[in-house]
């Protein structure tokens, strides 16, 4: 299965409204398949954006998020506006990335672009 940088930015949005720090939530996207969410919070959990929980069994697959890490928090702010994030998405197309390290790096440096394009602010 791809890393689907969508998913995991619905994911990571889907998380940071719920409210509860403890326990687990039960994550449903519109339009997704379970087992795509699963993989995604699996995913984001190891890459320590989210602390996820698995829910499944020998023959069950499920994973479930606790809630996000300072990482996911960092990962959100980086690339919530919908302007940065299409040319995350548009610039890791181009140069055929699609970590989310990368996705992170990309967002700061389209989120710096875009601040001295809005404000004339030069950020180092």
């Amino acid at each position: 299965m791809k890393l689907d940088k969508e998913l995991v930015r619905e994911i990571l949005l889907a998380v940071e409204v719920h409210d509860e720090a403890q326990g687990w939530m039960e994550l449903a996207i519109e339009g997704r398949a379970a087992k795509d969410v699963s993989y995604h919070v699996m995913l984001l959990d190891e890459a320590g954006y989210l602390s996820g929980i698995s829910l499944g069994g020998i023959n069950h697959f499920e994973w479930q998020p606790r809630r996000l890490t300072y990482k996911g928090h960092e990962f959100l702010d980086t690339v919530r506006d919908p302007e940065v994030w299409r040319r995350t998405k548009e610039g890791a197309e181009k140069a055929g990335v699609a970590g989310l390290g990368m996705l992170l790096e990309l967002g700061k440096a389209y989120g710096k672009q875009l601040l001295k394009e809005r404000l004339g602010l030069e950020l180092s």
